[in-house]
Formats: structure tokens, C-alpha cells, sequence
């Protein structure tokens, strides 16, 4: 004899059997958002610490060309001095781009997870709303 069925509880435990295999199925799907959001993440941090070292190389390489510049500025020719002013500004400039990369990448580095926190808030408001 079946216990549950003579207590009439079927019902009861058909509704937590589904709803059990609802939120297992609701926590295996948000894994799976969660682990696609680490790899972006990751993919962000690994652009970061190479734009990062990036950088690096390049302020020290347009300070070396900045004092290359000045220097030559200061030499007999004319030509000299243009050379050394263009050599000088295509550094900066390609300076400038690696830094803008570099700070756009940052500032996506830090919404990390942002779609995984939603949809968790969101289940987190439906929880709520039942009870």
C-alpha cells in the first residue's frame, strides 16, 4: 500500500518533484551563462594585461624618441629637426591609441557578469513574489 496516496499528498509531492526539476534544470542553465561570462571575462583580462605591458613598452619607447626629438632639435640641419618631430609624434600617437584600447577594455572588465547578476535578481524577485 501506498502511504502517500492514502494521505491523499500526490498532488503535494507531484508540485516538488516539478518544481525541484524546474530549478535544477533554471541552476544548470544559469552555470552555463555563468561559465560563458567567465571566458568573456577572461578574454577582457588577458587584452588588459597585454595592452597593459603594451603601454608600458610604448611610454618608454616615446620618451626615449621625445628625448631623441629634443635633441635633434638642437643639431645644424633643419631636416633633422623634422625627422626627429615626426618620429617623435607618430610614437605619441600610436601611444594614444593603445591607451584609448586599453581604457575601453578596462571599463568593459568592470560590468563583469552583469547578464548572469540580472537573471539571478530576477529569479531572485520571482522567489520572492511566491512566497
Amino acid at each position: 500500500m501506498n502511504l502517500i496516496a492514502l494521505l491523499g499528498l500526490e498532488g503535494l509531492f507531484a508540485r516538488w518533484r516539478a518544481n525541484v526539476i524546474e530549478g535544477a534544470i533554471a541552476v544548470e542553465d544559469r552555470m552555463e551563462l555563468a561559465g560563458m561570462e567567465w571566458a568573456d571575462q577572461k578574454r577582457r583580462l588577458v587584452m588588459l594585461v597585454i595592452l597593459g605591458i603594451l603601454i608600458g613598452g610604448l611610454t618608454v619607447i616615446a620618451l626615449i624618441m621625445l628625448s631623441i626629438a629634443i635633441l635633434v632639435s638642437y643639431w645644424d640641419t633643419p631636416k633633422r629637426e623634422t625627422v626627429g618631430w615626426l618620429l617623435a609624434g607618430g610614437w605619441g600617437l600610436l601611444w594614444v591609441v593603445v591607451l584609448f584600447a586599453l581604457v575601453n577594455i578596462a571599463k568593459r572588465a568592470g560590468n563583469g557578469f552583469a547578464l548572469t547578476r540580472r537573471v539571478l535578481a530576477q529569479d531572485w524577485q520571482q522567489v520572492k513574489d511566491r512566497l
